[in-house]
């Protein structure tokens, strides 16, 4: 009996325990969204790298892909991979400056297949995930405290999100998001402002400009 009732006390205080360190993770986590999500507007510039332990890909193989992202609450002009998605609050239009070509539709992209959409870089948290406190690390001066989101839905094609913590800024460091192939996809924020001077049109898609340029506009 003795020692049902210490398994027992045991069982109870791990959970607690889990359970603390979840309502940790989140607290944190409400801290970043409300400290950025109370800026006007942000630039954030990133770099992104990719690796898959098992298929023997290094992060370092090959040179960081670098992009930028203008946020004004819902709104967002992307720059990524040679091309532009500019979302005005209704309507997403991709710039495909390769081709010309430019594609239009309602609303933002849903998010259905897995990807973290800059439109809900700051609250996607919120639905679908459970939380753990992860390691601080200490990186080029810089404590990045890591916090881990796993799916609830198990079938989801991200098995996990590891969001880095600046722990004085309490602003987003780093990403990094595990898929269902083990592939692990990183983004690491290079450079950000916060409250630029913004034009009233600056996330206004501007039809004339790139008809005068030519592009095809679907």
């Amino acid at each position: 009996m003795k020692k049902i009732t210490i398994l027992f006390l045991s069982l109870i205080i791990t959970s607690l325990t889990f359970s603390q360190d979840a309502e940790k993770a989140k607290n944190t986590l409400d801290e970043v969204s409300s400290k950025m999500g109370a800026y006007k507007n942000m630039y954030i510039g990133f770099s992104q790298t990719i690796s898959n332990e098992e298929a023997g890909i290094k992060e370092t193989d090959e040179p960081p892909i670098r992009g930028d992202i203008n946020l004004q609450g819902e709104k967002y002009s992307l720059n990524y991979q040679g091309n532009k998605f500019l979302y005005d609050g209704k309507k997403l239009h991709v710039v495909n400056t390769d081709e010309k070509e430019i594609s239009i539709t309602d609303g933002d992209l849903d998010g259905d297949d897995g990807f973290i959409y800059p439109s809900k870089l700051l609250t996607f948290y919120k639905e679908g995930y459970n939380f753990e406190m992860g390691k601080l690390v200490n990186i080029k001066g810089r404590k990045i405290q890591f916090i881990t989101l796993n799916p609830i839905d198990s079938s989801s094609d991200i098995v996990k999100v590891e969001l880095g913590i600046d722990a004085k800024t309490k602003h987003i460091y780093k990403l990094i998001q595990t898929g269902s192939n083990a592939t692990k996809t990183i983004f690491t924020i290079t450079e950000f402002k916060s409250n630029q001077d913004l034009s009233a049109s600056f996330f206004s898609f501007n039809r004339k400009k790139y008809l005068s340029q030519n592009y095809t506009i679907d």
